[in-house]
């Protein structure tokens, strides 16, 4: 018996079915919103959720920049007062 082979566009398409699991239902809710709303919608609340972050964040994310970037793994101290 020969088994039909799926195109990848066929293979995750958006069917409905009874039992998914929550990854899959996420996959689907976009795969809808981009057909719908296009890239470009993503880009503009991609672009908003980065500016709300800096405005909200402005105080911290100054004083990262000013240590040099990310903050840094606080020193932890062992056993006897060796650093780990």
């Amino acid at each position: 018996m020969q088994k039909k082979k799926q195109n990848s566009s066929e293979h995750k398409t958006c069917e409905t079915s009874v039992n998914v699991s929550v990854k899959e239902a996420g996959r689907r809710g976009g795969c809808a919103t981009l057909e719908r709303r296009g890239v470009e919608f993503y880009r503009q609340i991609g672009r908003k959720g980065g500016q709300q972050t800096a405005k909200l964040y402005a105080e911290v994310l100054s004083e990262f920049g000013k240590k040099g970037g990310r903050p840094k793994r606080p020193h932890v101290q062992g056993v006897g007062g060796k650093d780990l």
